[in-house]
């Protein structure tokens, strides 16, 4: 929410604006209350080179259809000429001008700018583009009266404040209104609080317009109040800059007045022309499916019979109850005669026709959150004060209509308030005589006396309904500061179970590798799935956050990919990275096959530095499974990669990316990948580590290459040549797959690294040739044929 400092002192003296420690003391109380504060910004200050200039005459370009040239008089005896894309001016008009050479706050330097060969002398400018507001709607006008070639600020009569944007959560429906604001920081502070106390009193005859409810579980109170001798024309230019700076466009008094007391009061309203008002009255009631209505925002909507709609005397539909007025209902120039509707309706109801319909407004936001049902007396008069100021002949009728149903709130809600829970929750040593000064500055107004005491809960509170939401007030105006902090003791002392320990293993034996994590978004678009070479099949979502992100990812592969895609971009390459995520494969049930799976991937690699990743995880964590080249997974290289196999069922994948795949991603590097279930290797009960001794003697390598056929996995020649080495083998890798000349058709060159060692001596030429033959009898078992 929007708060303006100089708005805000109305209440109680919080601060100077120009006084950056008691702004940083306003912002920290806010914080201090659950308001945390997102930025504190000094507005008001005029931009030198703006003046006040009045439109002399408007002219179209039929080659520029959506700007005009608008001529302009800035007092100087200069007439000048600028172009303007505002719909919203006209002649007569006293408008700000920024001069050439005027630096504006966005940086932008007003210089001449040419649209079809003709040169703009200066710039009109909106609320927003002269910091005064979220407004760019339209020009910002200035008071009919300026003097041409005044500062736009003196017109205005700006002075220097500042804007705290600070974020209110569903807990505080009350901070949605200033007085609800000020009333905790006066309590926090320990400043006077100030509420408005309207002087307006109601004078005229007994008018009334009839209200009938006929929902009342939606609506339980709907008031109606008659103000005659309404003058509609502009607002006064300080309550115009407190709206604009809240981020709302200056109206009319009528409009902008319903505007400020729903901000001041947190008390949403809505004026109707009682002269046009169908019935003279008020019907309230749920629509009939299929029912439209066009609201304020110029849309044509249609209604179910789970919305509620403001109806008038005639039961024909003028808005939607607590979001939006109907547009045949606003207030026009004419109106002199208001019938001021407040009201109370369901916060569950309000949010239902939100979410359903898409609208929202100001005044919605408020209901669903929850408004005061009994604060529309004091906003009736706050509204009929603040509206004299522009109608001096304005009179409040007596006789309003104030109708309620059996679900109203009732005003006299108390619960009882035990010290000794306060200080077991807070850990405090509070006394109960402690909690009158800590609650009644906010409107829990306690009583009673022993160690139990009875509060009454402020009407406009709505989200206190029971003692623990008393205690966090408490603990508010204490301040959570005051409270400290412990660790909870136990008897029972926690621990990482066995599966725990050797997930959080693997995450270390990954990063010792020199592998880092990526945490993709679980969210992919539509097709990305079948751009990874995997099954298009997965869960869509109805609502998702965006809509590019709609589908469930089924494999970890896509994101990692686009990750080392977007690094490639940046020149980064050679990326080597490893996620540990969920998936959500459909299933046959109504929830995914959910499980959590792990995928690395080698960028600049090719596959024997994935299976040497496999080797090391499988070393390290005692579980494994078979590496079958048989099977060729989907989106891998068909010649280069392997099904990991565990009994049965596939467990995973090791080799490289298909290149159709990584031209999809636009990837130019080999991507060497290792992806499998970790759920499933988790929930395996580890071997356990055997110790062996480390011999000092030292090692030799032999070199053996052998030719064999296409049909056969190079994974069973592998084996063969681990069971022939026998005992002195201590490691054996491939360094060498060759097809060509030499070699017949249908048959590779497998090439292997044999390191040997002995634990008790140095190897003779004898071991080796020991070794030879035993590797070279088992490899001719497969059909393998030794290459001299």
């Amino acid at each position: 929410m929007k708060i303006l400092l100089s708005w805000l002192n109305e209440y109680g003296d919080f601060g100077d604006p120009t006084d950056a420690v008691a702004v940083q003391r306003v912002a920290d109380a806010l914080t201090s209350l659950g308001l945390e504060v997102e930025s504190a910004d000094v507005i008001g200050g005029t931009v030198e080179g703006v003046v006040a200039a009045r439109i002399n005459r408007l002219e179209g370009h039929p080659d520029a259809a959506k700007v005009q040239r608008v001529y302009v008089d800035a007092g100087d005896g200069e007439e000048r000429h600028v172009w303007c894309g505002a719909d919203n001016i006209s002649e007569g008009d006293i408008v700000p001008l920024a001069t050439l050479g005027t630096q504006m706050p966005n940086g932008m330097k007003i210089e001449r700018r040419g649209i079809l060969g003709i040169d703009s002398e200066g710039m009109l400018c909106s609320a927003q583009e002269l910091g005064l507001g979220e407004d760019h709607s339209g020009i910002r006008l200035l008071p009919a009266d300026t003097q041409l070639g005044q500062p736009y600020g003196e017109a205005l009569g700006l002075s220097l404040d500042v804007l705290i944007d600070a974020d209110v959560t569903r807990n505080l429906p009350h901070c949605f209104g200033y007085v609800g604001i000020a009333r905790d920081l006066a309590a926090k502070m320990g400043v006077d609080f100030r509420p408005p106390a309207p002087a307006m009193v109601i004078t005229g005859d007994a008018r009334t317009t009839p209200v009938e409810i006929v929902d009342g579980d939606r609506c339980s109170r709907f008031t109606s109040t008659v103000i005659s001798g309404v003058e509609v024309k502009p607002s006064p230019e300080w309550m115009a800059n407190r709206l604009t700076a809240a981020g709302m466009r200056s109206i009319s008094n009528v409009v902008d007045v319903s505007n400020y007391v729903m901000l001041e009061l947190n008390q949403p309203n809505h004026a109707y022309d009682l002269d046009t008002l169908g019935g003279g009255g008020f019907r309230v009631r749920l629509a009939i499916d299929g029912e439209h209505l066009t609201t304020l925002d110029g849309e044509d909507r249609t209604f179910s019979s789970a919305d509620l709609l403001i109806c008038d005397g005639n039961d024909t539909p003028i808005g939607v109850g607590g979001v939006m007025g109907g547009l045949d209902s606003e207030i026009s120039d004419g109106t002199t005669t208001v019938a001021l509707e407040m009201a109370w309706f369901s916060l569950v109801g309000i949010g239902q026709t939100v979410t359903r319909t898409n609208l929202r407004s100001e005044a919605s936001t408020r209901f669903e959150r929850g408004v005061d049902p009994h604060g529309m007396p004091l906003a009736v008069l706050r509204f009929a004060e603040l509206l004299s100021e522009t109608c001096p002949d304005l009179v409040v009728h007596g006789g309003g209509a104030d109708a309620q149903s059996s679900d109203l709130m009732p005003a006299d809600r108390t619960v009882a308030v035990r010290v000794e829970a306060v200080n077991r929750v807070l850990g405090t040593t509070l006394v109960a005589d402690d909690l009158s000064a800590l609650l009644d500055p906010i409107g829990y107004t306690v009583s009673g006396a022993g160690e139990t005491r009875t509060v009454v809960l402020p009407t406009w509170r709505l989200d206190s309904t029971a003692e623990i939401d008393v205690v966090e007030e408490i603990a508010k105006h204490y301040g959570y500061g005051r409270l400290g902090s412990s660790v909870p003791k136990s008897v029972l002392h926690g621990g990482l179970t066995e599966r725990q320990q050797r997930r959080r293993l693997v995450r270390e034996v990954l990063l010792g590798l020199g592998i880092s994590e990526a945490m993709p978004n679980p969210f992919l678009a539509p097709g990305t799935l079948a751009k990874a070479g995997l099954p298009a099949e997965a869960i869509s979502i109805t609502n998702p956050l965006v809509t590019e992100e709609s589908v469930l990812r089924t494999s970890l592969r896509p994101g990692l990919l686009e990750v080392i895609a977007y690094n490639e971009s940046h020149r980064q390459a050679g990326m080597s990275l490893f996620e540990i995520g969920h998936v959500y494969p459909p299933s046959e049930s109504e929830l995914p096959a959910e499980y959590e799976a792990l995928t690395v991937v080698l960028a600049g690699r090719e596959a024997p530095a994935a299976v040497a990743v496999w080797r090391e995880l499988t070393t390290n964590l005692g579980f494994g499974a078979r590496v079958d080249q048989s099977k060729v997974p989907a989106g891998l290289h068909g010649t280069r990669s392997a099904t990991l196999q565990a009994g049965k069922a596939p467990l995973g994948a090791v080799g490289e990316v298909a290149p159709e795949v990584l031209a999809a991603f636009g990837v130019t590097e080999r991507v060497a990948i290792l992806e499998f279930n970790l759920d499933e290797l988790l929930d395996r009960k580890a071997k356990p580590a055997q110790w062996k001794q480390t011999s000092r003697q030292p090692s030799s390598d032999l070199d053996l290459a052998f030719t064999l056929g296409d049909n056969v996995a190079a994974e069973k020649l592998e084996k063969a040549v681990r069971q022939g080495a026998g005992k002195l083998l201590v490691d054996v890798s491939l360094f060498d797959v060759y097809r060509g000349k030499g070699v017949a058709d249908g048959h590779r060159s497998l090439a292997y690294r044999l390191r040997l060692q002995a634990g008790d001596r140095t190897l003779t030429d004898a071991d080796i040739a020991l070794v030879r033959r035993g590797v070279e009898a088992a490899a001719t078992k497969l059909g393998a044929e030794l290459r001299s």
